[in-house]
């Protein structure tokens, strides 16, 4: 690998370099092949994040530099019974254009989106790559390369999606991308992908990820949206109960444009979901909320940055997390008002429920103002279960457990709420019931 790298290389990075030595990528475009080793180069550098870095202090990836998760090595998809088991499972009833990864890799017999309407372009990252190389590579060069994970990501890579929606185009029906993981894997599934909603579009996305065993995926996303296009984005969480699971969204507003974001953490051993957001056109509205649940013990970090940098950008976000057994969650939110983003609305809230004592939740909102004419705000708590409300339910006869289970559901339900388009909310709501009745067994 000396011919990638020239420099000294981080421990725990080397038997990943080692890895893309005997990795094939031999149908790599040249413009592909070199950000991939300028990727690999860069990752060997920085080395895994450390609990010294802020973004990192609540999560321990000392499991994973002591037994390194290389990447999965299969050229095609395997579809098996237990990932279609999986696929019936958690995907949705609603009628939808659906595209199935199946341990990072395109599913063809599991995906339908041959209706889509004209002018939206749907399809996996590697014929994306082949057929619309112009947008793949643009996008790529323009990535930063300053995040460890998401730089392994760019070097690995094999598959994900690309949505190009059309200005002024209307998806009516959601589109669906669901990530399976079946078979024993004991490695790690990268997979990146791209998001464009022209100006004046509007289309909504529901993504899943699932799984059973032990593995790593790690998985990149940008959206790009063109001014007032709307983009509702749901995502459901609910991976192998040894797995790890690190998703990172990045998301471009550009003026009067509006995102909503929900993500719902039910499974995975260790699950990191962060979402930046640039506001650079003005009179952008950005929602971003969701909720974990966690128990024995699962970590789960959820990170958000906003940035506002155009002036009448509104943001709201809300928050929750409960934690039993001896769960760890963490919330880390960070909103940013640059000089000249005047008349910005943002609020930020983040509750939390700690069930027993050796959990614990940490949560720590921020903002950073350099405009005088804002209205910002932001709030944080962390308690128990409201012992006046047990009480009522107990005095009418409802048994302690079932008095718990409507209160700790009541609290987390309230997020759904929050879900755009509201036929999502019935869906998401069926899969915390499911894990509501065992996360204090």
């Amino acid at each position: 690998m000396s011919a990638v790298v020239d420099f000294p290389v981080k421990p725990e990075a080397r038997p990943y370099l080692e890895a893309f030595g005997h990795r094939r990528h031999n149908s790599d475009p040249d413009w592909l092949a070199g950000y991939r080793n300028r990727s690999l180069a860069r990752f060997a550098e920085l080395g895994f994040p450390s609990r010294r870095s802020e973004e990192w202090r609540y999560l321990d990836l000392r499991r994973l530099e002591q037994r390194p998760m290389l990447p999965v090595g299969r050229e095609t998809a395997v579809v098996t019974s237990a990932a279609r088991a999986q696929l019936d499972e958690i995907g949705l009833a609603e009628a939808a254009y659906r595209l199935v990864l199946v341990n990072g890799r395109f599913a063809p017999e599991l995906s339908r989106f041959d209706q889509l309407p004209s002018r939206v372009w749907l399809g996996p990252m590697a014929v994306a790559i082949a057929e619309r190389p112009e947008l793949v590579s643009a996008w790529l060069e323009a990535q930063s390369l300053d995040r460890a994970f998401a730089s392994l990501n760019a070097a690995f890579f094999d598959d994900g999606f690309v949505l190009d929606i059309a200005p002024g185009v209307a998806v009516e029906r959601p589109i669906e991308i669901v990530h399976l993981s079946a078979g024993e894997i004991g490695g790690s599934l990268h997979t990146r992908s791209l998001v464009v909603a022209g100006q004046g579009s509007r289309a909504i996305l529901a993504e899943s990820f699932t799984g059973v065993g032990d593995y790593w995926r790690n998985d990149v996303v940008e959206l790009r949206l063109g001014a007032s296009s709307e983009l509702a984005r749901v995502t459901l969480v609910e991976e192998g109960a040894e797995a790890l699971h690190f998703g990172e969204v990045t998301a471009t507003l550009d003026a009067a444009s509006r995102l909503s974001s929900f993500v719902l953490l039910l499974g995975g051993r260790t699950v990191r979901h962060e979402i930046t957001i640039r506001s650079e056109g003005a009179g952008t509205r950005c929602d971003l909320n969701g909720a974990f649940l966690l128990s024995d013990r699962q970590e789960a970090n959820i990170l958000t940055m906003v940035d506002h940098i155009a002036p009448r950008g509104e943001t709201r976000e809300t928050f929750k997390g409960v934690a039993t057994g001896r769960a760890h969650g963490a919330f880390q939110g960070r909103i940013t008002v640059r000089p000249g983003a005047q008349k910005v609305d943002a609020h930020q809230l983040s509750r939390n429920l700690v069930l027993s004592p050796r959990a614990a939740i940490d949560t720590k909102p921020e903002l950073e103002i350099y405009a005088d004419d804002v209205k910002c705000s932001h709030g944080a708590a962390v308690g128990d279960l409201d012992e006046a409300a047990l009480f009522y339910l107990r005095a009418r006869g409802i048994p302690t457990d079932e008095a718990r289970r409507m209160l700790i559901e009541a609290f987390a339900r309230e997020t759904l709420e929050l879900i755009e388009p509201a036929f999502m909310r019935g869906h998401l709501q069926s899969r915390l019931a499911r894990r509501l009745a065992t996360l204090e067994e």
